[in-house]
């Protein structure tokens, strides 16, 4: 288990500056660990630390929340707080993040099992292919597969006659032919028939509403699946198959069990706008339908038993992170309650000219890494100069100054600007073209952008 200074190290390798938000993450996921060396009569009375993030967007908040979740591997949902209270006093149901987050616990627990299972379902594949492509085998497949003679037994009674020693040397031989081709990738573009299984997305009304209804899974399996023939190349097939494979080779009942530890011992759930359900003033109008939401919320962060269709999922030991830019209102603003939940409370500073800089260059996911990889498809083999890094990011920060601050997420409109023409006219069909992109040209690109009448484009 990481140490509380390497968790920040791995988060300052995505995100900028925050310091304080990291430490408090990082120990919040530490004591996790902690927790769990304890005794069991122990470790039932110690829950998680909540927090509280406050800060403008595009600070920061969301990608420490997502970053410390991927860093250990732990099911995580992001869910904006204004989404319960969209369709007035009836939002939608609270308990839907939970059983988001219960979603996406099975993914990661089903991932994990087919990848233990792989390699077995591969082999068990390419001997599949190696029938599928062979001439006599596609005759009996072709035989068993028509219904009219499965119906009349003929299948059955017209059985293939014992095929002499000979023969069985010969289609062996026919195999591991077929079998060296296929290994060496020369019919990965060949049409092969397969059965897929058919699944059923349900209704996109009801899904939309949050009910999440799988007749197959509400009759435990006892419903045939229903599948249809398709014919495609066998590299397509493969992956097909080898899905299919392996999904017959795990236990679901395992993964179940294994995901509903995970979400309620491990689960992240990040609420986003959480001031936005906050109340101000005397409560009356809208104010009603916010508090109502903070009190819906209430249970499942102090700890309450939701109902999901894999099973009851206690909320006691997930960590809920909550963030909003708190302008208009306050932390004090949410009900007492709910603040009691949430005991650490951690600002994040707005973004400087300084760290748009190091944004730009600083992440492995920087921004300029992605245009240059972009542009590199297109034989544009595109660089920036120190200058010109520094004017990109005195024009972010002074669009933000400008109009509304819309943090780090600024700097891909004005990159989308500045690259405008070098995107629209690279095509792939020329050499590889050195573009340095200086201050010279950042100037020249972007000084007539911040006059009243075009300072409208970069607001999103």
């Amino acid at each position: 288990m990481l140490t509380p200074k390497e968790i920040v190290d791995a988060l300052d390798r995505y995100i900028v500056g925050q310091d304080k938000a990291k430490r408090a993450v990082a120990v919040a996921l530490r004591n996790r660990y902690r927790r769990s060396c304890l005794p069991e009569a122990l470790r039932e009375e110690i829950t998680p630390k909540n927090i509280i993030m406050m800060g403008p967007t595009g600070v920061g908040k969301t990608e420490i929340a997502r970053r410390l979740a991927k860093l250990v591997d732990a099911p995580f949902v992001k869910v904006e707080a204004t989404k319960f209270t969209e369709v007035g006093y009836v939002g939608r149901d609270v308990e839907s993040m939970i059983r988001d987050l219960v979603e996406a616990a099975i993914r990661i627990c089903k991932a994990r099992k087919m990848e233990d299972v792989r390699l077995v379902a591969e082999a068990a594949v390419e001997q599949e292919l190696v029938d599928l492509l062979l001439p006599y085998t596609k005759k009996q497949r072709k035989a068993t597969a028509n219904p009219l003679q499965l119906l009349l037994g003929a299948a059955q009674n017209e059985q293939e006659p014992e095929p002499s020693e000979e023969e069985k040397q010969r289609r062996y031989t026919e195999r591991e032919r077929v079998l060296a081709e296929l290994r060496a990738g020369r019919h990965e573009n060949t049409p092969v028939e397969i059965e897929v299984e058919e699944r059923n997305p349900g209704s996109d009304a009801m899904l939309a509403a949050g009910i999440d209804l799988n007749l197959g899974e509400m009759f435990g399996g006892m419903l045939p699946k229903k599948t249809k023939r398709r014919k495609l190349p066998v590299s397509e097939a493969r992956r097909i198959l080898v899905q299919q494979e392996s999904e017959k080779r795990i236990d679901m009942d395992d993964v179940t069990r294994e995901a509903i530890e995970r979400a309620e011992q491990d689960g992240i759930i990040f609420i986003d706008e959480i001031d936005k359900i906050a109340v101000t003033g005397n409560v009356g109008g809208p104010d009603v339908s916010r508090e109502g939401v903070q009190r819906d919320i209430l249970p499942i962060v102090e700890g309450s038993t939701v109902m999901t269709k894999y099973g009851p999922v206690k909320t006691d030991y997930m960590l809920f992170i909550a963030a909003g830019a708190f302008h208009m209102a306050k932390v004090t603003d949410l009900i007492p309650e709910l603040q009691g939940r949430f005991p650490i409370r951690v600002k994040l500073n707005d973004l400087t000219q300084e760290d748009f800089k190091s944004i730009l260059t600083q992440p492995e996911n920087a921004v300029t890494k992605q245009y240059a990889a972009l542009l590199s498809a297109d034989n544009v083999k595109l660089t920036f100069t120190d200058d010109a890094l520094s004017e990109i990011a005195r024009y972010a920060y002074l669009a933000n100054e400008s109009t509304e601050n819309i943090g780090a997420r600024r700097l891909h409109t004005v990159l989308e600007n500045l690259l405008d023409d070098i995107s629209f006219n690279a095509n792939g069909q020329h050499p590889v073209i050195d573009m340095v992109v200086d201050a010279a040209y950042v100037t020249e690109r972007l000084k007539d952008e911040f006059t009243d009448e075009d300072i409208h484009r970069y607001i999103l």
